[in-house]
């Protein structure tokens, strides 16, 4: 049976040993068993103490785990306000890297246009430079002027030469600021292509900046969320500690109770029986006294003669076991339940087994091993459905444990007797397949088990 956190809490609390009345006591007195019964009940109540004192530990650990929280939930509030505004600027960098892109597409259409126009420049004043080359270099505007015919012609041909130089400044300046645009709209499209890049970069940046806060953030949630579980789990362990410890207080009360009642009764019986016995001495006496005072008043009396009757009685019990019950046995243990005996005590794969394993198939009953005081009756996470019982058996204290039940039937502070069902076999708590884990251990059942012992050769299995 796998061991779990609940089940070491439960070891901690049963281990002062289990007492139950109504067996006889071989080697003690009736005075040292109640002795013992009390001191055993103020061990539990040192215990409980103990125990409280934890519980009273654990939650000023909660409350101060709980502080940290808020405080942690606190700078997770302001984490999670920057991240949202550190997503909003990232969606307004998105906006603006994707108009820079725009404007850029709007630039290099721009810068084609141009290109185009200083082609176009370039190819009109090659075929210049082409006919300056052919006529011999630089055309001589004087021999323009001076070949005119008349005045008229004169006018005109001065007004054509003015027109060509003027033609040509234009054209110089037009491309001379057509390459100056062009440049600087290649210098623009540099700086806004390295500013995409800067923004980029900072979006980069603070991706991974946020990214290293979020799984912080998760860290830190996951380390708080553990935390609080193991705290939750140890108040939980000690609160069924200190159930336990309660339950095993009462059961030795009422073992006290019923111990106190049973040396009672054996005094009330003791003194009936001596009182009948001296009743019957005088009887006897005066009959013999009555004799002799009859015998000297009348030696010749005549003999007298006497009947009597006698009677018996036969009476018998007999009883019925449940078919699938192991028979009772003649001692001071029995069997649990039907069943083979599936795994034993000791070391196994899953490590040491405090206890036997019975195993069967159907609705197989489970009886108390030996007279007892039921403990506790109750589900474990663990033991699934679990009893664990006080014995006390020739002066020596012990506890049983019956778990992985598949429904109980007798309830804590019950008075059961050996052989007496408590439940059905099943296969609950952390359990496979249906069996008994039974265990046995003699005094205390402490959180390392060292008390526990192999039921093997003391309960007949």
């Amino acid at each position: 049976m796998k061991k779990s956190i609940i089940t070491l809490s439960l070891a901690a609390v049963l281990g002062f040993g289990s007492i139950t009345v109504g067996m006889p006591i071989e080697k003690a007195s009736a005075a040292n068993k109640i002795n013992d019964l009390n001191s055993q009940k103020e061990k539990i109540n040192q215990q409980r103490s103990g125990v409280e004192s934890k519980l009273n530990d654990t939650d000023k650990k909660i409350s101060e785990n709980q502080g940290e929280q808020q405080s942690v939930q606190s700078e997770i509030e302001r984490l999670d306000k920057a991240i949202s505004d550190a997503l909003a600027k990232i969606e307004e960098k998105n906006q603006e890297i994707a108009d820079t892109k725009k404007e850029i597409e709007k630039l290099e259409a721009e810068i084609e246009i141009l290109v185009e126009r200083i082609k176009k420049r370039n190819e009109l004043l090659k075929d210049r430079a082409r006919n300056y080359q052919e006529t011999g270099g630089m055309v001589s505007y004087i021999d323009v002027l001076m070949g005119a015919q008349s005045f008229g012609d004169f006018v005109e041909r001065v007004g054509a030469v003015a027109t060509i130089v003027e033609a040509d400044q234009d054209i110089l300046q037009a491309h001379q600021a057509d390459k100056d645009e062009l440049e600087k709209k290649q210098n623009q499209v540099k700086e806004e292509l390295a500013s995409l890049e800067t923004m980029r970069a900072e979006l980069e940046s603070m991706k991974k900046s946020l990214n290293a806060q979020k799984a912080e953030k998760d860290k830190l949630l996951a380390s708080l969320k553990h935390e609080e579980e193991e705290m939750h789990a140890h108040k939980l362990e000690l609160a069924e500690e200190n159930e336990i410890l309660a339950a095993q207080e009462a059961a030795l009360q009422k073992a006290i109770k019923l111990e106190q009642e049973r040396q009672a009764e054996a005094a009330r019986q003791a003194e009936a029986a001596r009182q009948a016995e001296a009743a019957r001495q005088a009887e006897l006496a005066r009959q013999k006294a009555a004799a002799e005072a009859a015998k000297k008043s009348s030696s010749s009396a005549g003999s007298s003669s006497s009947s009597g009757s006698s009677s018996s009685s036969d009476s018998g019990s007999s009883s019925s076991p449940q078919v699938s019950a192991p028979s009772v046995a003649s001692g001071a243990w029995t069997r649990p339940a039907s069943g083979r005996l599936s795994s034993g005590f000791g070391n196994r794969s899953l490590g040491n087994h405090f206890g036997v394993d019975i195993a069967s198939g159907g609705t197989v009953p489970i009886v108390a091993a030996a007279d007892g005081v039921v403990i506790r009756s109750y589900y474990s996470s663990s033991y699934g459905n679990a009893i664990f019982i006080a014995h006390s058996v020739g002066g020596q204290t012990y506890t049983t444990v019956y778990a992985h039940m598949r429904s109980r039937s007798v309830g804590s502070g019950q008075t059961v007797s050996k052989g007496q069902q408590i439940g059905i076999m099943g296969n609950t708590g952390q359990s496979y397949g249906q069996h008994l884990h039974f265990e046995l251990h003699r005094g205390s059942w402490d959180a390392a088990k060292s008390n526990a012992i192999n039921p093997v050769g003391i309960v007949p299995l």
